[in-house]
């Protein structure tokens, strides 16, 4: 008799004819658990238990044949983290988690599991007695290594981390493997079941393992024309059928030819590409894809749907069809611009139609919509972002996304295909004219001496989900029950650690590059595509583009990833940054946080200057202005002069920070959306109101003017720092009793003759701050103070540096001396 009650947990394969069995509770009884097909779409041809250690692969843990309790870190999993030199431990509720860190017994140290070299540490099995502890591995820099989603132990602890959980009753002994009679099919549906009393308990489906998720094709995909011949081909691996439609006129698919594509073979086996090859060119022809597949919670096949091919290079709409581009007629993006060093950049996020729909130029309403009217806007003499001297536009995003009519407005972070530009954004979508416009954008950007960074969303689809009816699977992050993954909030995450889901980011973007010449991209949500594919896609970048600017927006409702991309050649938004500055403008957080992030958040955030990106506003939220007004409601339409000198206070100090220093558009004009919060879809108030540049003048000539002096050969070494400061590079001076500061840049001389003396008060009323003698003696030139620059004119004969340093109420300046 076996025991009783046991269910089946879960079931994967590792292999397409090996395969794992995890029960819920270890199996004690002397023959084996009566595990069997769900179905007669297969056999067993051996079933056996697993050795324990197996279970590490899943757990991270396992009780070894001594007893010992062996938690176990695969490396692999975590590539970013050089282990050689940074020491990884346990840390659970069992040893007050951060507490570890340090502690030997709690050190992990090198080991062999499964032929695999790990890092392992072996605890005593008393910790399984009692309550089912959570737990988790921690650098020695109190880095948290995060456990796959998918993971069979994984839990939510108490504060919405995901943890993984220690089992008394799951030890490794409640695994069995077992091997198919022959291999099973992609495009099949397989479960297990467990016998009891005769009769067959629930149906548990079988997963497809890692093995799945590996499966790649190193062929070109997508539609590709050629002189006589145009070959279509799509990465489905679970499809039963693909079936390609093709036809001349849009308005005409009912006209559509239709071809099934046969399974592409590489190196006689087949990698999951289907192809078909048409014998001449479609250049301009419409296409779209019909797919069929297995019917299970783990798919989403609807053969009527008109699939849009993911490596399409231009779409007719957010439903496709994709368009086929023959890539003589698509050339090649502007090579001629040199993209700044990235200690040089001074980055202005703008949105394509906020920036053209109230352009102070003639325009067409419909070039307002998109490319043509941004880039004669670009192109004319008093281009706003021209005139206020940055270096770089970070675009939102420019990708295909789901708007449903071209009128309709989006900040473009629900994008459909990843490789064609927004139809609506384009003059003649039908006939692909979106390329060559974005293509002659950006080299109108370039011409104006300005570098093009894309926003990119490749952590989720928008809708229609076009990935979802090629293998949801495959490409998205599911439960055990299919339920898709919603750490993006936008509905799904994608699986971006699957080899062909990153292959697709990668050649999405080298597209972008080699296609229009952009310069760089900023990945939104990054956290949830990983410290290890980001880095793969660091490394596959800079072959195509050595200095490509790569920029993460590091957090997810999942969690955060600053720390952990700081050996990493990627740069990370910083928000503590821009929480800290709306709080410090009121006169509150403390001089020492302020200093802090002037030297450019060392160390705990950044590991070399340009790696954090400073700034105080985006897209998202409400506005600079609308969230540190005097005002009621939010709402800065109307500016307080507290709130002019809080703007002029926060530009100071952003443009003396160490970092790469990023404005919203429209913030040196003290931008208002009216205390709105979202207004992703709020075209009348997202759009530049240019007439705040008449209004509030003063504040844009302020922006301005810092920004040429940060970018003037007079700061090159002082604020713009091409490797991290010597220990004695800055002095800071400290009030007892307020937040005031000042900061002495250079203070060793070790980059020269120069000086800079930067001092601030966030307080309403009027403070002094000592300096020593010696400082005070040096002959300082006033460079600017709260309201303006002086460029060699008159200065306030109050501005002068004493012995006691006197900064008035909401005031700050800034002094040179050579020493």
């Amino acid at each position: 008799m076996e025991q009783s009650p046991h269910r089946i947990l879960r079931a994967w394969l590792t292999s397409a004819s090996t395969g794992v069995i995890e029960l819920d509770a270890d199996w004690a009884g002397e023959s084996l658990p009566l595990l069997a097909p769900g179905d007669k779409a297969f056999a067993f041809a051996s079933l056996h238990p697993a050795a324990p250690e197996l279970y590490a692969d899943e757990a991270a843990y396992f009780v070894a044949a001594d007893g010992a309790l062996v938690f176990v870190l695969d490396p692999a999993e975590h590539d970013w983290v050089n282990f050689d030199n940074t020491p990884v431990f346990l840390a659970g509720d069992f040893n007050d988690w951060q507490e570890a860190v340090g502690r030997p017994e709690w050190r992990l140290e090198r080991g062999e599991v499964n032929g695999r070299p790990v890092w392992l540490t072996r605890q005593d099995a008393a910790l399984l007695q009692g309550q089912s502890h959570q737990f988790k591995f921690v650098t020695g820099e109190h880095n948290w290594l995060e456990a796959p989603p998918d993971a069979t132990n994984v839990r939510r602890g108490e504060k919405g981390h995901l943890n993984r959980t220690l089992f008394a009753h799951r030890t490794g002994r409640n695994l069995f493997e077992f091997t198919t009679a022959e291999p099973l099919q992609f495009s099949q549906t397989y479960s297990v079941v467990h016998l009891r009393d005769g009769a067959a308990g629930p149906k548990t489906r079988l997963r497809f393992g890692k093995f799945f998720h590996e499966l790649r094709s190193s062929l070109p995909l997508g539609a590709l024309a050629r002189k006589d011949e145009t070959v279509f081909r799509l990465f489905a691996p679970r499809a039963k059928h693909v079936r390609l439609h093709v036809c001349e006129k849009l308005e005409e698919p009912a006209a559509a030819f239709g071809y099934e594509l046969d399974r592409r073979m590489e190196d006689g086996e087949w990698r999951g590409v289907w192809e078909a090859r048409l014998d001449r060119s479609l250049h301009g022809w419409y296409y779209w894809y019909s797919i069929g597949g297995p019917h299970d919670i783990f798919s989403h096949y609807h053969p009527a749907h008109k699939m849009l091919d993911p490596y399409a290079q231009a779409a007719a709409g957010r439903d496709g069809p994709g368009i086929v581009l023959d890539p003589e007629w698509i050339g090649r993006g502007d090579t001629g611009f040199r993209t700044p060093a990235w200690q040089d950049l001074v980055i202005a996020e703008a949105h394509v139609r906020d920036l053209a729909a109230r352009a102070p130029v003639t325009l067409t309403a419909d070039e307002r919509l998109g490319f043509t009217g941004l880039t004669k806007w670009v192109e004319h003499p008093d281009f706003y972002l021209k005139k206020l001297g940055v270096n770089c536009v970070e675009l939102q995003p420019v990708q295909e996304f789901d708007n449903r009519a071209r009128e309709e407005y989006h900040w473009g972070y629900m994008t459909a295909n990843w490789f064609a530009p927004a139809s609506a954004y384009a003059a003649d979508p039908a006939r692909a004219s979106g390329v060559k416009e974005l293509q002659e954008l950006v080299a109108a950007f370039h011409r104006q001496g300005i570098a093009v960074l894309l926003d990119v969303v490749f952590n989720h689809v928008g809708e229609p989900a076009h990935l979802l009816h090629v293998d949801k699977l495959y490409y998205f992050e599911l439960g055990d029950n299919g339920a898709l993954s919603n750490w993006s909030g936008c509905g799904n995450d994608v699986r971006a650690r699957s080899a062909m889901a990153k292959r697709l980011i990668i050649d999405s973007c080298r597209h972008l590059i080699e296609t229009y010449g952009v310069d760089g991209f900023r990945f939104d949500l990054a956290d949830l595509l990983g410290v290890g594919v980001l880095r793969d896609i660091e490394t596959a970048l800079k072959r195509v583009k050595p200095d490509v600017v790569l920029i993460a927006e590091p957090w997810s409702f999942k969690g955060h990833i600053g720390a952990a991309l700081r050996p990493t050649g990627w740069a990370s938004w910083n928000d503590g940054y821009r929480n800290f500055l709306r709080d410090y403008v009121h006169g509150h957080g403390s001089p020492e946080k302020l200093e802090y992030f002037l030297k450019g958040s060392p160390w705990h955030y950044a590991y070399w200057p340009a790696q954090t990106v400073n700034y105080t506003e985006s897209h998202d939220d409400r506005t600079w202005l609308d969230m540190i007004t005097e005002n009621a409601n939010n709402n800065g339409s109307r500016p307080t002069l507290g709130d002019v000198r809080r703007t002029h206070l926060m530009a100071a100090i952003l443009f003396s920070s160490i970092g790469i220093p990023l404005v919203a558009a429209g913030q040196d004009f003290l931008r208002s959306k009216a205390g709105v919060n979202n207004t992703y879809q709020r075209g009348d108030l997202n759009a530049l109101d240019y007439r705040r540049l008449a209004r509030f003048a003063g504040t844009h000539a302020y922006f301005a003017e810092w920004i040429a002096f940060r970018l003037s050969p007079e700061a090159d070494g002082l604020l713009r720092h091409w490797a991290r400061a010597s220990e004695g590079f800055f002095q800071s001076f400290k009030g007892a009793d307020h937040a005031g500061l000042a900061m002495l840049y250079n203070a060793d001389g070790s980059a020269g003759r120069r000086r800079l003396l930067f001092a601030v008060n966030p307080l309403p009323d009027d403070v002094s701050l000592a300096l020593p003698e010696e400082v005070a003696a040096w002959k300082w030139r006033l460079v600017a103070d709260h309201e303006r620059f002086y460029n060699g004119g008159r200065t306030p004969p109050g501005a002068v540096v004493e012995p006691q340093l006197f900064i008035p109420a909401l005031g700050c300046a800034m002094w040179m001396a050579e020493v």
